[in-house]
């Protein structure tokens, strides 16, 4: 095996990794100078909702696979077989109940920002609530983000540690403050391009350098680490068929169905049909982008087998170990060390810039146009810039905050999944049962952060204080709300040589990861029903009809049209079928307001009528 000394960047792989750079922020640059030139609020931080569902949908895959992502899969292939693959199985539903669920919802109120929803169905303090509580999960997660890839590719290479992550830093943060969301999902097409080229030049190189496709297979099997299926439904076993693929959908969910960088993209869809069509596309995306992760593992121990890098005290743990696989393959061939680098930090450039601009949309939409309504859309629009600028800067400084972590780098990561399950479980309240009130949701979030702290912080803790190895699942990794986008790869790969029974809190805290965000879900709803019931539930009257998804109406179909009112729970829904219908376009767009008990009609003359408590205003399209 050769040493760190030997695997050097030569000038071609520089130059690969530039044109990354330069590529990206001339994307950048286009989009700021052509078109409407980023001179309103809706192009900037929505691309005027004019994108088709295939450029969405790479988006959408763009963000999900960061680079932690692609060091992370293949370590855990490496060190723990195949069993990870049938995390695939949950991507099905995972992309199925936000197409037929939560993207008609957003799509049809026509928001900007996913927040918006819960002071429409609640109040404004549950939006603020909410708003704060993702401002913080960002804000910690894209500095890891960026960090740990730049750590990695200094360990195995000698690769400039902060030469990488200015770089990185800086070209994601100009293009992203000039070219809006436009850039944004575009240089996400070219950098999925990037990614898939550098992950089948592994696969490919490796498996030949082995022998061939077959001859990996061959030893991977022989050495048993092509995983059957463990039907074993206990929560508290970190992999089974059961935790990957039912525990994973709600993984899916606080990424796919509530996360503002994922929303964003569907509201930027020309029509509610093509913000459908893209998360139904972004699945075989996702089903090949995972199915190359788990080849690279299984090339990767083919080569090493069970004497790889880390045994042998090349490298210092599993993250860096697909680095050194890398420049190990690819040392003789000036180029490639450089095409992969591109592809791992392609992962980077796109989670990074869906989180400045995600950011910078829900600090304006829910922090400032509301505190100033009367402010001007060019004004709106130059802090809107100005805010991802400013977030693209605060990027740095957590990079540098992350670099003096050390260890507690893992629960600062960890953060990103213990706070997707209640934003969950809040938005879940709200659409799926019209009793629940302002109190409960706002209660029911917090029981559920501190419910996920718990767990999550307990399990870290757990582990670091254990005298043995710590516990097969005594793990945090993030779902998404990523998530598998954001894979931990020294949590993902905690070693299975040791299996222990533990008991009472000990137990608890080896709760699954994946099932995290399930958990804190449901803690929220089932806390915020019962808040809601002893302070007065909503009646459904009151309740806007388009914030709610009937799921009841839809299981008991059918049942007589009296029965159906009855489990409406009094909302007073404008279709037969139980749910308002997408408007068409060129007819009218519906942007409603929580209000007093005033409807407002395209005269602009104000009424009361006794209806709903919420106010609609019509503007042509």
């Amino acid at each position: 095996m050769p040493s760190k000394e030997d695997m050097r960047f030569s000038t071609v792989d520089y130059i690969i990794f530039a044109l990354l750079l330069v590529i990206s922020s001339a994307i950048g640059l286009y989009y700021a100078f052509s078109g409407g030139k980023q001179r309103t609020t809706q192009e900037f931080l929505l691309a005027n909702r004019s994108m088709g569902f295939l450029p969405v949908a790479i988006s959408l895959l763009a963000t999900f696979q960061s680079a932690v992502a692609i060091l992370g899969v293949p370590a855990e292939i490496y060190n723990n077989g195949t069993e990870y693959w049938f995390l695939g199985c949950c991507y099905f539903l995972g992309l199925l109940i936000p197409a037929h669920v939560f993207i008609p919802i957003f799509y049809r109120l026509r928001l900007t920002s996913t927040y918006e929803y819960l002071e429409l169905r609640f109040n404004k303090i549950v939006r603020i609530c909410g708003t704060v509580t993702f401002i913080f999960q960002m804000v910690i997660y894209m500095g890891v983000v960026l960090y740990a890839p730049s750590l990695a590719l200094n360990a195995v290479t000698g690769f400039d540690l902060w030469g990488s992550v200015l770089a990185l830093g800086l070209v994601c943060t100009i293009y992203t403050t000039l070219g809006g969301l436009k850039a944004v999902i575009w240089t996400d097409v070219f950098q999925s391009l990037v990614m898939f080229a550098g992950m089948l030049a592994v696969i490919t190189v490796g498996s030949i350098k082995v022998g061939g496709i077959t001859e990996v297979w061959r030893i991977a099997n022989e050495a048993g680490k092509i995983s059957g299926i463990d039907l074993n439904p206990d929560p508290f076993e970190r992999h089974t068929f059961w935790v990957l693929a039912f525990g994973g959908v709600f993984m899916m969910l606080t990424l796919y169905g509530v996360n503002q960088a994922q929303v964003q993209r569907y509201l930027s869809s020309r029509t509610q049909k093509e913000a459908i069509l893209s998360c139904y596309a972004v699945f075989p995306c996702q089903q090949i982008i995972l199915s190359l992760g788990c080849l690279m593992g299984l090339v990767m121990y083919a080569r090493y087998r069970d004497d790889g890098p880390l045994q042998k005290g090349y490298v210092q743990n599993s993250d860096q170990m697909v680095l050194y696989f890398v420049m190990d393959i690819f040392k003789d061939i000036p180029g490639l060390p450089g095409l992969f680098v591109a592809c791992l930090f392609s992962g980077a450039l796109s989670t990074i810039s869906s989180a400045f601009n995600s950011l910078a949309t829900v600090t304006m939409q829910d922090l400032i146009k509301p505190f100033f309504p009367n402010m001007t859309e060019s004004r709106a629009t130059l802090i809107a810039k100005g805010l991802a600028f400013m977030y693209g800067l605060l990027c740095l400084c957590m990079a540098y905050i992350a670099s003096l972590m050390g260890s507690v780098l893992q629960a600062a990561l960890s953060i990103f999944g213990i706070v997707g399950g209640p934003l969950l479980g809040l938005f879940s309240l709200g659409m799926f049962f019209p009793c629940s009130n302002s109190w409960g949701a706002v209660t029911g979030l917090i029981s559920g952060l501190i419910m996920s702290f718990w767990v999550g912080i307990g399990s870290f803790v757990n582990a670091r204080i254990s005298a043995s190895p710590p516990p097969l699942n005594a793990t945090v990794v993030p779902d998404t709300g990523n998530m598998t986008a954001v894979v931990i790869t020294k949590l993902l790969t905690t070693t299975s040589a040791v299996r222990t029974n533990p008991t009472g809190l000990k137990k608890f805290y080896s709760l699954s990861y994946l099932w995290y965000s399930g958990f804190s879900s449901t803690v929220v709803i089932i806390v915020g029903l019962l808040v809601s019931c002893i302070t007065g539930p909503t009646r459904g009257s009151d309740v806007n009809p388009h914030t709610i998804f009937p799921v009841m109406r839809y299981i008991l179909f059918f049942l007589p049209k009296s029965y159906l009112e009855v489990v409406s729970c009094g909302v007073r829904y404008d279709q037969d079928d139980g749910f308002p219908h997408a408007l068409q376009n060129g007819a009218t767009k519906m942007n409603l307001i929580k209000g007093e008990g005033i409807e407002s009609d395209e005269s602009g003359e104000d009424r009361t009528d006794g209806g709903p408590k919420y106010v609609v205003h019509e503007t042509a399209l």
